[in-house]
């Protein structure tokens, strides 16, 4: 039988790795497009998730970056945009598909590295990534196999444009294989993991 992967943010720098590394291995992929479903909207979720049907894995990409934002003079609506573009999706989507996950399916998370080295300006960023990991772990100890994925610095054209270093950036092709890994049946052992990558 075909295992089918439903994966958000399919079509960013890092998903199109992942979305490529699940086909590569024979599974069916569902990977939405922000003009198909706005997945902070739980309608909309559900209804991503009602077409992509059974399920065995789920990993949630989808989410935002922002920086330059100091706490004294950041809005909080500006602050809880990345809740909403981080955590809000991550929990919509994988609430949604629970119902149709197959015993034994995988959710992957993914987090950063910021969330336990955050930097000056990235307060939204790194404490939603932070709720992130607590989400996943929390999942995990509801005995959902969960587990989390935390890059550094990923190198992705965005990354490369703001001109940060290549040798200091991880190559999504790596990143996509850790998580397809999780999804596995040589990763059913883990759950509740968080794995910088």
């Amino acid at each position: 039988m075909q295992r089918t992967a439903l994966i958000t943010g399919g079509h960013g720098g890092l998903g199109v790795a992942v979305v490529e590394a699940f086909l590569t291995r024979g599974w069916r992929v569902v990977a939405p497009t922000r003009e198909e479903a706005d997945l902070t909207d739980p309608e909309a979720v559900r209804g991503v998730v009602a077409e992509a049907g059974e399920l065995d894995a789920v990993v949630n990409l989808v989410g935002g970056f922002a920086a330059g934002q100091p706490i004294a003079d950041t809005p909080v609506e500006v602050f809880e945009r990345m809740f909403a573009l981080n955590l809000r999706t991550t929990y919509l989507v994988t609430q949604a598909a629970l119902g149709r996950l197959r015993e034994g399916g995988a959710v992957v998370c993914v987090s950063s590295a910021t969330a336990a080295k955050p930097f000056a300006g990235a307060a939204g960023y790194a404490a939603s990534k932070a709720a992130v990991t607590a989400f996943a772990r929390t999942l995990a100890a509801e005995g959902v196999r969960c587990n989390v994925v935390i890059p550094s610095m990923i190198d992705t054209p965005a990354n490369r444009a703001a001109g940060m270093p290549a040798a200091k950036m991880v190559a999504p092709e790596r990143i996509a294989d850790v998580i397809l890994f999780l999804c596995s049946e040589e990763g059913a052992a883990l759950s509740g993991a968080e794995l910088p990558v």
